[in-house]
C-alpha cells in the first residue's frame, strides 16, 4: 500500500484461489489518506488490460477517479486454474472475477465508492455483475453488447454449429487434457488487412476492426503485451448466453448506456436500453462507430468526460 503512487500500479487479488493481475491507475496528487471513487471496468472480447483498460484508465485518473483493469482468469497476466488452459474467457468466471475485484477495491482505505465501467462484451459483464452486486452504486456501458444474446441475433442455422463445434472442443480438451484454439472473428494474430477484409460480410466494419486487432493495429497483437485475437474454442457455450441483456429490469443501479448510432453494433445498446426500468441515461453519438470508443481521441474523450460526469453526480 505504502508504494502505491499516481499513474499506473501494478497490483494482485485473489479470485478462485489464484492472483489476477491489475493495473490500478490512481489520480495526480493522489493522497491515500483521501476518499476517491473508484472504477472497476470490464474489457472487450477477447482482451487483455493492455488494450481498452489501459486507454480508459489514465483518462479516468486524470479525472479524479481510482480505475482497476485487469486480466480476467487465464488471460494475459492472469494464470489459468490448475489444469486449465490460457485464453479462456468464460463469461460465467467473468462475472466472478469482477464481483472480487470489488471486494479488492473495497479493501482500500482511499475508496469511498465503486462504479463499474465496461467497454462491448464488458458493458453485459458489467451490467451482469450490478445484477446481484449492489456495492456497485452506478454503472456505465460504452458500445456496449449488451442485447448480444447469439439465439436473439443469429438464428438456430448458425447457432447450432457453434454449438456443436464448440461441444465438440469441450470434449476434445477433456480427453487430451490439451488446448484446442480457433480464431472466433476469423482474424488471426498474422493476418494481413486484404486477407481479413476481403472474406467480410462487412468489408467497412471489418477495416474498422483490423485497426484495431490487426497484426499492426493500434492495440493488435503487435503491439500490445499477451494481447491475441485467438481464444479457447468451447467459448460459445458461454458466450450466446447473455444475462445482463435478460436481467435487464432488474438492475437497481443508475445506469449510462453510450452508443454511436450508425454502429453496427447499436441495436446491442437500444434494445437493452428498452428493457431498462432504472434511473438511466443515455447518450448516442452519430459521428462515433463501435471501435471508435476504443481509441480514438475524440471518441475516448466525449465518453469519458460523460462517465466522469455521470458517476459525479
Amino acid at each position: 500500500m505504502e508504494n502505491l503512487k499516481a499513474g499506473k500500479n501494478s497490483v494482485t487479488f485473489t479470485s478462485f484461489g489464484v492472483e489476477l493481475a491489475g493495473d490500478l491507475y490512481l489520480p495526480e496528487g493522489f493522497d491515500p489518506s483521501k476518499k476517491y471513487k473508484a472504477i472497476v471496468s470490464a474489457s472487450p472480447f477477447p482482451q487483455v488490460k493492455g488494450q481498452v483498460m489501459a486507454t480508459y484508465g489514465p483518462e479516468m485518473a486524470k479525472r479524479g477517479f481510482v480505475f482497476l483493469g485487469f486480466d480476467y482468469l487465464g488471460m494475459g497476466d492472469s494464470p489459468a486454474l490448475p489444469g486449465e488452459h490460457k485464453k479462456s474467457r468464460y463469461m460465467f468466471r467473468l462475472i466472478e472475477n469482477t464481483w472480487d475485484a470489488v471486494s479488492y477495491l473495497g479493501t482500500l482505505p482511499f475508496v469511498e465508492e465503486i462504479e463499474g465501467l465496461g467497454v462491448c462484451q464488458g458493458g453485459s459483464i458489467i451490467a451482469s455483475a450490478a445484477v446481484t452486486d449492489h456495492r456497485i452504486k452506478k454503472i456505465a456501458m460504452v458500445s456496449g453488447m449488451m442485447a448480444a444474446d447469439g439465439f436473439q441475433w443469429l438464428g438456430r442455422e448458425v447457432t447450432d454449429p457453434m454449438i456443436a463445434a464448440a461441444n465438440a472442443s469441450m470434449q476434445k480438451q477433456y480427453e487430451t487434457g490439451e488446448a484446442d484454439y480457433h480464431a472466433p472473428f476469423g482474424l488471426d494474430d498474422q493476418m494481413a488487412e486484404e486477407e481479413f477484409v476481403v472474406v467480410a460480410a462487412y468489408p467497412a466494419m471489418a477495416k474498422e476492426t483490423y485497426s484495431y486487432y490487426g497484426k499492426n493495429g493500434v492495440k493488435g497483437p503487435g503491439t500490445v503485451k499477451n494481447a491475441s485475437n485467438i481464444h479457447i474454442a468451447d467459448q460459445a457455450m458461454q458466450s450466446m448466453i447473455s444475462i445482463g441483456e435478460a436481467y435487464a429490469d432488474k438492475i437497481v443501479q443508475p445506469s449510462l448506456v453510450i452508443y454511436g448510432t450508425n454502429a453496427s453494433t447499436a441495436p446491442c445498446s437500444t434494445q437493452f436500453i428498452a428493457k431498462l426500468t432504472n434511473d438511466n441515461t443515455t447518450l448516442a453519438f452519430d459521428e462515433f462507430s463501435h471501435v471508435d470508443f476504443y481509441y480514438k481521441p475524440e471518441a475516448v474523450k466525449a465518453s469519458t468526460d460523460a462517465v466522469a460526469e455521470f458517476f459525479n453526480k
